[in-house]
């Protein structure tokens, strides 16, 4: 196995631009465009290195054969107090499905839903 056991995750969205305003608004941060060798298939990476560091490299994905929303795995975003993050959630056209609460010595998470339907977690030690 590689140094991560995750290496890539993709979260399908409708409407890009939509999707785009959610995440840079909730994360306080810049999306970047990644090219496709697929003109029908958009993608925004999430910003941090795409090697073999620790961690997990993503992006959004706009592309017509998935479809977004229902979907039966949660990814959980790394912050430094969740609930800062689920704060920005409604504003920034989500819904906050189960506010902070702790996971014992595993620390703080938080479940919230996406302008696009898809439920995502956020983690933080405090």
């Amino acid at each position: 196995m590689q140094s991560k056991p995750v290496g890539w995750f993709e979260i399908y969205v409708q409407d890009l631009p939509r999707a785009k305003a959610f995440y840079e608004s909730v994360f306080a941060l810049q999306l970047e465009k990644l090219e496709s060798p697929d003109p029908s298939i958009e993608l925004l990476a999430f910003p941090g290195p795409m090697d073999d560091s620790h961690g997990c490299a993503g992006a959004l994905v706009k592309m017509e054969a998935c479809a977004s929303g229902g979907n039966s795995v949660i990814i959980y975003f790394m912050c430094k107090d969740c609930a800062v993050q689920a704060g920005r959630v409604a504003a920034s056209g989500g819904q906050v499905v189960k506010p902070k609460f702790a996971i014992g010595k595993y620390g703080f998470v938080a479940h919230v839903i996406d302008t696009e339907g898809n439920t995502i977690g956020l983690h933080s030690m405090q």
